[in-house]
């Protein structure tokens, strides 16, 4: 049985973002895409628009000296919504990180429309980005 649609929109949407593809991201982010991340660091808060989604990549960059990768463990997803589960790593100030996470899409018309950011350990996060 071949995957859901938005399995595949949502695998493209990681391999671009790991190859530093914005093209590809530019076309399946929605205009008015809504990014959300969670927690209390510098990079924390509601980011609105390709435009800001963008920003926040550039800044994670900045943060990370250009460390910061994702590694994709599964892709679920349906009409509406998609989950990814990834682990993340970077190294920042000397100092190495690895998170789990789990990354909520809200998908329309194939496009990514918004997207929530959940740390399995928000506080490690919260110090590493901080």
């Amino acid at each position: 049985m071949a995957d859901h649609p938005n399995v595949e929109l949502l695998r493209k949407g990681y391999a671009a973002y790991g190859s530093g593809d914005i093209d590809v991201l530019n076309e399946l982010f929605a205009d008015d895409i809504r990014w959300h991340i969670a927690g209390r660091s510098q990079l924390a808060g509601d980011y609105e628009g390709r435009d800001q989604v963008f920003g926040f990549f550039g800044k994670l960059m900045e943060l990370s000296g250009g460390t910061a990768k994702l590694e994709v463990h599964d892709v679920l997803a349906d009409d509406d919504h998609g989950v990814v589960l990834v682990t993340g790593t970077a190294t920042r100030n000397g100092t190495s990180f690895i998170g789990n996470d789990v990354h909520t899409f809200h998908l329309r018309d194939g496009k990514v429309v918004e997207f929530w950011d959940s740390p399995v350990d928000q506080y490690a996060s919260d110090e590493f980005w901080s």
